[in-house]
């Protein structure tokens, strides 16, 4: 059995202490949420004031980036050992803003998702299509390309620590969600290839997340399908009482 994760990325909102006063409130709505594993992904600043706040909760804490070296002249960047240092069990690699604002590609994704995993992190590594991508019919071979070249080189171990994370690009923020059918086409397609990459075991144990408007009344139906084993949570995360009802969508 496959442990559903639902991970609230917060983006760029909220201050230190809106980020703290949000913890507080979703600790009481989720206390009582067993099996499933909650994660929410503030600004970088409030990370370690979130992580003290998350004290004995059963949230934990991830990151919306990293970079791949340890430390250096790396101006702006954030290592993933500093990320650990801060309390961040999880870090958001190649999320699809990532990719269109930052430059983010396959081979950045690849680097900095086995430094996050080398650092002790579980890395929730990004892949999606763009309406353009998905209108062409070309979404099968852009979410392979994505998968083969962030996974590359990836041990069995280094997969183990991983999670991936399906957001068709033209959901996200636009109100629009893919049908149960078509995510869990594509959640399918991405197991059936770590199934050709890392064998029939390796896959069947890897979770699957959908990220594209996920909301309290769609998640219920998404998390039906047999091959989605969580959310990535974007506008609706920033809602204590949204995020939590999405977090308990088993209730």
């Amino acid at each position: 059995m496959r442990t559903p994760l639902i991970a609230g990325n917060w983006k760029l909102f909220k201050t230190i202490d809106e980020a703290t006063g949000m913890v507080k409130e979703l600790k009481t709505l989720v206390a009582a949420t067993a099996g499933v594993e909650i994660v929410v992904a503030p600004v970088f600043t409030a990370l370690s004031r979130v992580a003290d706040s998350l004290t004995g909760s059963n949230i934990r804490l991830a990151a919306q980036d990293c970079f791949w070296e340890e430390e250096g002249a790396y101006t702006g960047e954030v290592a993933p050992k500093l990320l650990v240092d801060a309390g961040c069990s999880h870090v958001i690699i190649g999320h699809s803003e990532r990719r269109q604002y930052f430059g983010e590609t396959d081979e950045t994704v690849n680097k900095k998702a086995k430094a996050a995993i080398s650092a002790g992190l579980t890395a929730i590594v990004c892949v999606g299509e763009t309406l353009a991508e998905r209108e062409a019919d070309r979404t099968f071979t852009v979410i392979e390309t994505q998968l083969k070249g962030g996974l590359a080189g990836f041990s069995a171990d280094q997969l183990a620590k991983s999670v991936i994370a399906y957001e068709p690009v033209w959901a996200i923020g636009t109100g629009k969600t893919a049908s149960d059918a078509q995510a869990q086409e594509v959640h399918a397609f991405i197991r059936s290839l770590l199934v050709n990459l890392f064998g029939q075991s390796a896959a069947e144990a890897m979770r699957i997340l959908y990220g594209g408007s996920v909301k309290p009344d769609n998640v219920k139906g998404l998390m039906s399908q047999n091959d989605i084993d969580g959310a990535l949570v974007g506008g609706a995360s920033l809602k204590a009482d949204s995020f939590a009802a999405i977090a308990n969508f088993a209730s």
